[in-house]
């Protein structure tokens, strides 16, 4: 069985696609599979399934999703991965089953990469770890503690791997490669200082400053107007760089 979960939840098997239509059937296995190898109490996915209260009967109900989950994943005649374990239930299954093993085993091989300045194959590596996600992470599912903590772990392992790709291609020089995905990445996050910051080196060192230094403008009103602060340190020492080259 395969599970991926960097988008929309899919589980699949050697015979194709394994269609969970139920979206509380999903839940539990999103949550399952964010604790995978660790029990999961039945008063957890209550709290999950019902984050602002649990109807009556909730505990019945749970037993109910997860004995369909059970049935769904057995289909090809797969060993049980769905094992009952006082006081709730543990999900079983290999590493490689689940995308998120292969981001968890990849980002510090690149981060490794990066440090000793391999940067060719940090960044071959980073577009693969970078191509695993879909979509939004557990697209549609994020409702309960679990799923919406497991959700913004991997969102934020998304953007320093966003963030690392980007350096390693102005590390070998393809400042203007990285310009559109820059904005993208900017209309996307317009909170991110480092994607700023990216940016504005890129286009500097494509012999773009006023471009450059409009983009300094552009952060400072955003932060400013958002969060109330000044663009930080680097944007800042960046900035002033550019203009003293200028002047």
């Amino acid at each position: 069985m395969r599970y991926e979960v960097l988008g929309p939840l899919r589980v699949s098997d050697a015979n194709g696609p394994v269609p969970i239509t139920a979206r509380k059937t999903e839940t539990v296995l999103a949550v399952l599979l964010a604790r995978t190898g660790q029990v999961v109490s039945v008063d957890d996915l209550v709290r999950e399934l019902w984050p602002q209260g649990p109807p009556p009967r909730a505990r019945d109900a749970v037993y109910v999703y997860v004995s369909q989950l059970r049935k769904l994943l057995a289909r090809g005649g797969e060993p049980e991965p769905i094992i009952t374990r006082a006081p709730g239930y543990v999900l079983w299954t290999l590493p490689q089953a689940i995308d998120f093993h292969a981001l968890q085993e990849h980002l510090p091989t690149a981060r490794g990469m990066m440090r000793e300045r391999r940067y060719e194959e940090a960044c071959d590596l980073l577009e693969k770890v970078v191509a695993l996600w879909r979509g939004p992470v557990l697209n549609g599912l994020q409702s309960g503690p679990v799923v919406n903590a497991f959700a913004a772990w991997l969102q934020e392992l998304q953007l320093e791997c966003t963030e690392l790709l980007v350096e390693s291609k102005l590390m070998l020089s393809r400042d203007r490669e990285v310009v559109s995905q820059l904005r993208c990445l900017i209309r996307e996050h317009p909170l991110q200082e480092t994607f700023y910051a990216q940016l504005m080196l890129a286009l500097w060192r494509s012999g773009r400053q006023a471009d450059a230094l409009q983009v300094y403008r552009s952060a400072r009103d955003t932060l400013h107007r958002e969060l109330g602060l000044e663009p930080g340190c680097w944007l800042r020492n960046l900035q002033r760089t550019i203009l003293e080259v200028r002047a």
